[in-house]
């Protein structure tokens, strides 16, 4: 079972702490886990792009598991899908869908839910 937690503001500012900085992105991508199934894998968590954020670096992702993801704020550009994701775009990756390489102008900021315990071998 994902951990659980009451009712708490993920955004606020004494929060800024919580926050880690995804490995290789030199400080433009950053992480907040909310909830994680420690047998399985399968995690909920927030990702950060900060404003001129580029993760040309990491290249093309796929995953062989399921992801959900749902844009909260800012815009996201996914060169995968030639396409700029706004703010309430949302989608249901089947395992094995190429996304990005990413960009982004302004500070965007991703909800995403991702199912490691779903993985086709």
């Amino acid at each position: 079972m994902k951990t659980t937690a009451q009712y708490w503001n993920v955004l606020a500012a004494n929060r800024a702490g919580q926050w880690e900085e995804i490995e290789g992105s030199q400080g433009q991508l950053e992480q907040l886990t909310l909830a994680i199934d420690n047998s399985t894998g399968d995690y909920t968590r927030l990702t950060r792009f900060k404003a001129g954020a580029n993760s040309e670096a990491f290249g093309a992702k796929s995953h062989s598991y399921p992801e959900e993801i749902y844009i909260i704020s800012g815009r996201l550009y996914d060169a995968a899908f030639d396409m700029w994701l706004e703010a309430g775009h949302y989608a249901s990756r089947p395992p094995g869908e190429v996304h990005g390489p990413f960009k982004c102008e302004q500070e965007c900021l991703v909800l995403e839910v991702s199912y490691p315990s779903q993985a086709i071998e």
